[in-house]
């Protein structure tokens, strides 16, 4: 029974330091290692560089994995946006899948009230990332959740109306596209066909006509307006796709 309960003890001290890490502010770079610190901050330095200070030690940021803070729980999504130096997302989703939203740093309004310049971004973003624990980052994307989520039938089914919605969005924005070209193409067409009767008319010893009525821009409002309506629809399915997405995430972290 002594034996028992000294296990039983030393498990739960185990298991204490273990939490009392977990809670405690900390860097974890790409080599495994592990800082702690009373004090993790990301601080420009004084060649508008970022830095990151463990209490009074300084790490380049590109080796930092995460860090957690009183702030929050952060990635590095640096390597995975190309040709825009070091960045860190915010873990806003924690579970067995962790989503993680890009933060737009201000270099000299570097608080938590001015990180996201007076606004907080929506919850779904074509700057978002995810992981299953301490992976390396992916970007949200169809393709990467499909391989991550197959074992959630669930999931699964969320994630195909997620990728109904972004294809039939992207189908809208390209007819938005094709009806502004054409609205455009219209009013350019009409304008020209205007001016050369003008030249003639006006100029051509006839005299000009000041009751003549002037080109008629209807098929032009129409495609501009149906450009717009395909807009407006293509945005709309697209929150949609946003929702069913984080659908996804829940089921499976459920």
């Amino acid at each position: 029974m002594k034996k028992l309960l000294m296990v039983v003890l030393a498990c739960y001290g185990l298991t204490s330091r273990a939490q009392e890490h977990e809670s405690r502010n900390f860097l974890r770079l790409y080599s495994d290692s592990v800082i702690y610190a009373d004090r993790v901050r990301l601080r420009p330095n004084f060649s508008g560089t970022w830095q990151l200070q463990a209490d009074s030690k300084r790490v380049r940021p590109e080796l930092v994995k995460f860090f957690s803070n009183e702030d929050g729980f952060f990635a590095n999504s640096g390597r995975l946006s190309f040709g825009r130096g070091t960045e860190f997302s915010e873990r806003i989703v924690e579970g067995k899948i962790n989503v993680y939203q890009e933060i737009p740093y201000d270099q000299f309004m570097y608080g938590r009230e001015y990180r996201y310049r007076g606004r907080r971004e929506p919850a779904v973003n074509l700057r978002m990332y995810y992981n299953k624990e301490l992976d390396n980052l992916k970007k949200v994307s169809y393709s990467n959740l499909k391989n991550d989520m197959a074992d959630n039938t669930q999931s699964m089914d969320f994630l195909q109306g997620y990728r109904r919605s972004m294809n039939t969005s992207k189908i809208m924005y390209a007819a938005a596209g094709a009806s502004l070209v054409a609205g455009i193409f219209s009013f350019i067409v009409k304008g020209t066909s205007q001016k050369a009767k003008f030249e003639r008319e006006g100029f051509g010893g006839q005299g000009f006509d000041m009751n003549a009525k002037g080109p008629n821009f209807t098929s032009t409002l129409v495609f501009l307006g149906l450009g717009l309506g395909f807009v407006a629809g293509g945005y709309s399915i697209q929150l949609s796709g946003s929702r069913h997405l984080e659908n996804a995430v829940d089921a499976y972290n459920r």
